[in-house]
């Protein structure tokens, strides 16, 4: 319960001198969030917004470890019993105060068949108050990464949650909706002000924040720019201080911009493509009554037929690590030997779709988002054609993340793009439970594809609750080695971090691509 992570070097902070005429801090991000219910989504982007308006009982520092929150201490009662002690004098942005009930209707939310993030606490039965401020988290059985799970969960006030008819989770897949989806009230450093989706969203700093800040911000507004040259200009023109991405083809535009500063450093991201196995036939090859993709050799042809090096120097700049791996190196159960990628080989690739029974190819579907990962779009056009090369037609779609996600989550898809940090947990037991685990129950949230492995469900089940932390890293290595044998996904790089700011602004480039504005300031 006290394992803590941090990268050591891969936290940077950026501090450029000059002088700004406001306390206003303007972000633009390359999207909007999809959501303002906690539990009704699973993209990290969101629940970073999120985290500026509400808390969770345990947080991270400025160096990612572990620190109270909303809770000031915790303790094992029994092993499938933690006792949680809670902040006193916490009050939501309504005034109301933060007691234990709070977290006992959250924690229920939260687990509830119906939220999105279920998956996120699958370890977790409930929640039972002691007394008022003093609650007890039960656990199915006993679970190592409780605490990495909480920092994700965040706190919401019941009793606004009971007047506003929003005590059942909306869901970003499905398409349910609460009052919480468009209205928030949570504990933390910012109060939504406004909002108007796609357009422009304005946080206040909360002048009743429990905790002594350190930011000197006294309003966030925050501005989705899908495309990269407005969002890059509307930097350069001054009309906003950060912006998140900022495109790896600008770079050397921006370091030789005056009053603007580039800033890059690695990412815990590792971008993959997810591959639907499960289907009797591809959506693309509609009456075929065929799956190629069923075939690990046609998987194994599609990946030797992508060029990483040539995307990594052409499409990233040079900037991305290529990956065989779901998992990047930082990560917990990660192991250098199965993080190899196949050879690019078409020679290889053809012989193995011949083998396979498709020596004269067959189309697929290829669906990639445009304004959530850097380069998304390009990276898959530039695939498309290498596959092309090997006979394969793709059927690519691009779109924005509010529209392919949810494609994603319902299985339309034949092949998908999709990223993955390993967050809220930091640990190599976020992808197998959420995209190796068969989907059922609180298993595979992330798992869409009808990928099912008797022994990958069997490992997840045992480190789920494995306190042995020797044994429980082998286990977890031990899942991304069938999966990269199997090729349950396709891995393609871990993205880096870019950002650029103007001058003025102070701020920490975090390597799981959060943005916490309660550590900035603008001067």
């Amino acid at each position: 319960m006290k394992r803590t992570f941090f990268l050591a070097g891969a936290i940077s902070a950026l501090f450029v001198a000059g002088s700004a005429s406001a306390e206003t801090l303007r972000w633009a991000n390359a999207g909007d969030v999809l959501t303002l219910d906690p539990y009704a989504h699973t993209e990290s982007f969101t629940s970073s917004f999120l985290h500026h308006i509400y808390e969770p009982l345990v947080r991270r520092d400025a160096e990612l470890k572990f620190e109270p929150a909303l809770a000031t201490s915790w303790e094992v009662i029994e092993p499938t019993r933690v006792r949680f002690t809670l902040r006193e004098g916490v009050t939501f942005h309504d005034g109301a105060p933060f007691t234990s009930e709070d977290v006992v209707v959250s924690i229920g939310r939260m687990i509830h068949p119906d939220a999105r993030a279920k998956g996120n606490l699958s370890s977790v039965s409930g929640a039972e108050a002691v007394d008022g401020l003093t609650v007890d988290i039960l656990l199915k059985a006993p679970d190592p990464l409780l605490l990495n799970k909480l920092t994700g969960v965040f706190i919401m006030d019941a009793e606004w949650l009971t007047a506003n008819d929003a005590t059942l989770p909306g869901n970003t897949t499905t398409g349910a909706v609460t009052f919480a989806s468009d209205n928030t009230n949570g504990t933390g450093p910012f109060i939504l002000e406004s909002r108007q989706p796609d357009a422009k969203s304005v946080l206040a700093a909360n002048p009743n924040w429990w905790d002594t800040p350190t930011h000197n911000i006294t309003s966030i507004e925050f501005t989705p720019i899908n495309s990269d040259a407005t969002r890059v200009s509307a930097l350069l023109s001054g009309e906003v201080d950060v912006i998140t991405p900022s495109p790896l083809q600008d770079t050397a535009r921006l370091e030789a911009s005056e009053g603007v500063t580039p800033l890059q450093n690695p990412s815990l991201r590792t971008i993959m493509f997810g591959i639907n196995v499960g289907r009797d036939e591809l959506h693309a090859m509609p009456g075929s009554g065929v799956n190629p993709l069923k075939d690990i050799r046609v998987r194994e042809a599609l990946w030797r037929a992508i060029d990483m090096e040539a995307i990594k120097e052409k499409v990233m700049r040079g900037n991305a690590r290529i990956a065989g791996s779901m998992i990047a190196p930082q990560i917990g159960g990660y192991e250098a030997q199965t993080d190899v990628k196949p050879k690019f080989d078409i020679a290889v690739a053809k012989a193995l779709l011949a083998e396979a029974g498709f020596a004269d190819g067959f189309t697929t579907g290829l669906d990639c988002p445009n304004d959530r990962y850097i380069n998304d779009e390009e990276i898959c056009l530039a695939i498309a054609s290498m596959w092309a090369g090997i006979g394969v037609t793709t059927d690519l779609t691009t779109q924005t993340k509010a529209n392919h996600f949810p494609k994603v989550d319902k299985a339309e898809t034949d092949i998908y793009m999709i990223g993955w940090a390993t967050l809220p947990a930091m640990d190599g037991f976020s992808p197998l439970s959420a995209m190796l685990a068969t989907r059922e129950g609180d298993w595979g949230g992330n798992n869409p594809n009808g990928y099912s492995s008797e022994r990958m469900d069997e490992i997840a089940v045992a480190a789920s609750s494995e306190v042995d932390e020797e044994k429980r890293l082998a286990l977890i290595s031990e899942a991304m080695k069938i999966a990269r044998d199997e090729i349950a996904y396709i891995p393609l790089h871990q993205q880096p971090l870019s950002w650029a700011a103007r001058d003025g602004v102070e701020l920490i480039q975090f390597p799981d691509n959060y943005f916490r504005a309660w550590h900035y300031r603008v001067n």
